[in-house]
């Protein structure tokens, strides 16, 4: 046995698959969730019902640990500041409190490359690009403030800590990436933002758990964030329309100025907070910057320092997420029917 790994939001998308990863390589997986998992346990990795909030249960979960995957996390576009704080802030300073006092070696933080994006454009770009003054999302800004934290936590002679920065993340098991596009694109909501021809990376779900152990498992990476991601951008919107054709779905017709989104998304968002609405509004100034702007990464600090490469090439990994999406596709049909 290589030792006890802890995984903090093991029974969501990526976190149960580094779990998985890590049983394979001959861990004691335990995983932090707020949920039942019985289909993890049966894996017989241990499951702790808790809430990074909770700062007794997570004691407790991390007692005896060796490893700390920090992967839980306040995820979406939309929603109160505080909500995002607590958890995504507050929760990862618990993590960090409770690894320094329960002795642990290794911390590894799932952080995100919107940490270094506020609506610009981003071509190629390294672990040298700063924080930004400024957020449009108060999941991005939240993030940025924990991985600070984390990384101001690395001791080279206690807790090494690093921070792994996977972007749009997919693959089987998703339910907030292609889930929601294809449900805005079925729904007619889905508009192209601009000319259509910019590159944004994406990670494939087992390449990005892949990264985290790697890293977790080089001694070389203490105190350091890394991107992580496909070695080649996509442009975006060619693909994003391909994959709806594959799916049945009808790729969007028209295109929507950027100038106009980003403005619509500054009205509603001001909207929504004075009549404190809940729901997410069609689009925010976060989304439209996303849809529109180029954002993609290098790998080369990953590779370098941790011997980092995909388990899985792009064309591996798009056939297994939307033979995945297919499938599901094809059990609510069932279902449908069977109502």
């Amino acid at each position: 046995m290589k030792g006890k790994a802890l995984v903090t939001g093991g029974g969501g998308f990526l976190g149960r698959y580094i779990a998985e990863q890590l049983q394979q390589r001959g861990y004691q997986v335990s995983i932090f969730c707020r949920g039942d998992y019985p289909e993890i346990e049966q894996l017989g990795i241990k499951v702790i019902r808790g809430d990074v909030t909770n700062a007794d249960r997570l004691d407790q979960a991390v007692r005896g640990q060796d490893l700390i995957f920090h992967v839980a996390a306040k995820v979406g576009y939309w929603g109160d500041y505080q909500d995002y704080y607590d958890v995504n802030v507050q929760g990862t300073a618990n993590v960090i409190r409770s690894c320094l006092q329960q002795g642990i070696k290794k911390l590894v933080y799932t952080s995100s490359p919107s940490v270094t994006m506020n609506n610009i454009d981003i071509h190629n770009g390294d672990e040298s690009l700063p924080y930004p003054e400024h957020y449009h999302s108060h999941y991005s800004a939240t993030k940025a403030i924990a991985e600070r934290r984390v990384l101001a936590a690395h001791d080279p002679d206690g807790l090494h800590t690093v921070a792994i920065r996977p972007h749009l993340i997919l693959g089987p098991r998703d339910n907030h990436l292609l889930p929601r596009i294809l449900q805005k694109a079925q729904s007619g909501r889905l508009k192209q933002i601009g000319p259509g021809r910019n590159k944004v990376s994406v990670t494939y779900v087992e390449n990005a758990a892949h990264a985290h152990i790697l890293a977790a498992e080089s001694p070389n990476t203490g105190g350091n964030a890394y991107f992580i991601n496909e070695p080649e951008p996509l442009m975006l919107w060619p693909w994003l329309k391909g994959v709806l054709v594959e799916l049945g779905a009808q790729p969007p017709k028209r295109a929507v100025p950027f100038t106009l989104a980003f403005g619509a998304g500054w009205v509603l968002e001001t909207l929504y907070r004075l009549l404190k609405l809940k729901q997410e509004p069609l689009v925010t100034r976060f989304i439209a910057s996303e849809l529109f702007r180029n954002h993609y990464f290098s790998i080369e600090k990953a590779r370098r320092d941790f011997g980092y490469e995909p388990l899985y090439s792009f064309e591996e990994a798009e056939g297994k997420t939307l033979g995945y999406v297919r499938k599901q596709m094809k059990i609510r049909c069932l279902a449908g029917k069977a109502d």
